[in-house]
């Protein structure tokens, strides 16, 4: 059939099943009758081999045969028909994979390559799964005001465009200077790619605004420059019909337990403070970031953790 974008095949299937199996990670095929995408969660942007093998296969056996990727890194399997939805999921599931990432609630984590990459500054493969783990599927059934998206970053360099997510975690090396063992080399300047570390009087002078990409230390083959590692944590980011750049949190965090604990707040800050309908970014800009930071870095959203997700949206 040619594509026209004013003309679609009339659905046979009644409204309340495209909503209800939309809900499950089938989204209706506007070029079909009765065809649906399948939405397989990637838990954090990777999959083995014979995972790869199993949806090629479920895409011959219950779709068109053709497999798509999202920018939010599912794998969409095309064509399914409403009657095959149910044995599809079953096939799915001998494999240990799933269909979802629709509806107000956590989403799927996007992941950059940061655990192979020459530039990544942390296991985001591995963060992206706990975080998975933890809060996709641990807080499924959970609603929220709206969507959430976490997006992991393993650098500054933000391919997966970290803060343009409800939150965003990128990993993050900060300079620490040790002078005794500088001799004025130069070859940290040389390697910051933003020109935020000048030489100073013989010695590496490093500015506010550098973003911690740890290639000046990696630069230095005398340990002149160590760093402390961890990862930067924004907050409120959004990209669609409306934008909003998110802003990172006043803190580094240190380790990846104490990522998983302020993304819990963020949630639970998400939930007890955003109206229904509304993202993150206008709960934010509504309570303020500064309030927003303060009861996000206490403690008292976890001590009412019970009391925020039994209330009523």
């Amino acid at each position: 059939m040619k594509y026209d974008p004013t003309i679609y095949p009339k659905c046979t299937v009644p409204a309340a099943d495209i909503q209800r199996v939309k809900g499950l990670g089938f989204l209706r095929d506007k070029t079909t009758e009765d065809c649906f995408n399948a939405r397989v969660i990637t838990r954090n942007g990777k999959i083995t081999a014979d995972e790869m093998y199993a949806i090629a296969d479920a895409a011959r056996r219950f779709g068109k045969g053709e497999v798509a990727f999202t920018t939010r890194q599912t794998v969409e399997v095309q064509g399914i028909p409403f009657e095959m939805i149910q044995p599809f999921c079953i096939e799915l599931a001998k494999h240990g994979l799933m269909v979802g990432g629709t509806g107000p609630r956590v989403r799927p984590v996007v992941s950059c390559k940061g655990t192979t990459c020459v530039f990544g500054l942390c296991d985001t493969y591995g963060l992206s799964q706990k975080i998975h783990e933890r809060f996709y599927v641990g807080y499924h059934a959970v609603k929220l005001p709206h969507k959430f998206k976490i997006g992991v970053g393993g650098c500054p360099n933000n391919c997966v465009k970290p803060d343009l997510n409800d939150v965003g975690v990128i990993g993050a090396w900060v300079p620490q200077l040790i002078a005794e063992k500088c001799v004025g080399c130069g070859a940290c300047e040389k390697a910051c790619p933003i020109h935020t570390l000048h030489m100073e009087n013989g010695r590496p002078a490093i500015e506010e605004s550098c973003n911690t990409c740890g290639r000046c230390v990696r630069a230095c083959k005398l340990g002149a420059l160590e760093y402390e590692g961890g990862f930067r944590v924004t907050l409120g980011g959004r990209w669609g019909k409306q934008v909003a750049r998110g802003t990172a949190l006043s803190r580094l965090f240190q380790t990846e337990d104490e990522v998983l604990a302020v993304i819990e707040k963020i949630i639970l800050f998400f939930r007890d403070q955003g109206n229904a309908g509304e993202r993150l970014a206008d709960t934010v800009a509504r309570v303020g970031f500064e309030k927003a930071e303060q009861m996000i870095l206490s403690d008292e959203l976890l001590q009412r953790k019970d009391e925020i997700l039994e209330k009523a949206l």
